[in-house]
């Protein structure tokens, strides 16, 4: 038996999930340790019963068995002399096909690429399917304003451009430096380029904090010379979305992911929210790093335009053929 041990939000889960579905495909038992990451106050919740999703939970004798945690005081002294005997793996890089090896580990990361699934990527697909928003038991005021959203966006050549203040990961080091204002601004110069009337709806997890930067972005759209009502026609195709909290942040990825392209941050939130559009004639912008010091090709599907930190397009993955 595998155990995955669940982290993160609920794009990391996801990407934990299709690791999941791929090891059962290949005839593994895995089960999920849903508990060392989500027994703190802080915990995030986990988000993946939005789209009907159960699992197998492991016991914590399952989970001590793989991890050498018991607290029996022998196992303690024992641990003490000789040190902790794990059964235990921790991916390497974005991308590490040695995960797909193992029938007894207890597997430690992230797993955010779409080779972990490729070949079941449309089994995958249907699996994250969102249900309709009346199915979703929404308050009232809730229900109203995402459904008023969701017509907006499906009504123009609507791009969703997410983001993510990094200030508020751990591992800063990890992510500074990547989705910069000019990052950003070379997202929305190529898509204005390459979409006629484009339409950006602008989700963020802190939108109080990122006003003044999508302020500033706009103004950056405004070219010299340009006459007040051209002014005004590109300020008027941004729209700030107001941000749902960690328990409906799911409603901005259904919402991303109805938009016809989507502008991303270097998040596994991001990434998904991409990777449920299904316009086949969508463009997806990403950074061209996705953290700092590691090489994450793997992160990337084919077809997407990748940007670098001072607004270039850097280079362009692969096509489909």
């Amino acid at each position: 038996m595998n155990i995955i041990r669940m982290s993160g939000g609920l794009g990391n889960q996801m990407f934990q999930y299709a690791l999941y579905m791929k090891l059962t495909a290949l005839g593994k038992e895995v089960k999920f340790d849903d508990i060392n990451e989500y027994r703190g106050e802080r915990a995030r919740p986990i988000m993946l019963a939005v789209f009907g999703i159960t699992y197998p939970r492991a016991t914590w004798n399952e989970i001590t068995a793989f991890t050498d945690g018991s607290m029996d005081l022998r196992q303690r002294l024992r641990r003490r002399f000789r040190g902790r005997h794990v059964i235990e793996y921790e991916e390497q890089g974005i991308y590490d096909p040695k995960v797909l090896s193992f029938d007894s580990m207890y597997l430690k990361g992230s797993f955010q690429s779409e080779k972990y699934f490729e070949d079941i990527k449309e089994e995958v697909r249907a699996t994250y399917r969102f249900p309709e928003l009346e199915q979703m038991h929404l308050p009232e005021k809730l229900y109203a304003d995402t459904t008023a959203c969701l017509s907006e966006i499906e009504s123009c050549e609507a791009v969703g451009l997410h983001m993510y203040r990094s200030d508020s990961r751990t591992d800063e080091e990890l992510y500074e430096g990547i989705c910069t204002e000019k990052y950003y601004e070379g997202a929305v110069r190529f898509m204005l380029d390459k979409v006629k009337n484009a339409k950006f709806f602008v989700f963020s997890n802190e939108p109080k904090w990122v006003k003044g930067w999508v302020d500033a972005l706009v103004e950056s759209q405004i070219t010299e010379g340009m006459d007040p009502e051209e002014a005004k026609a590109m300020r008027d195709r941004f729209i700030l979305m107001q941000a749902n909290t960690e328990y409906t942040g799911y409603l901005d990825m259904l919402l991303m992911s109805r938009c016809k392209h989507n502008i991303i941050s270097n998040s596994s939130f991001s990434w998904w929210s991409a990777w449920l559009n299904n316009n086949p004639d969508k463009i997806v912008v990403a950074p061209d790093r996705w953290k700092n010091n590691v090489e994450s090709n793997d992160i990337y599907t084919d077809g997407m335009i990748l940007i670098d930190s001072k607004g270039r397009v850097n280079r362009r993955e692969r096509k489909d053929t």
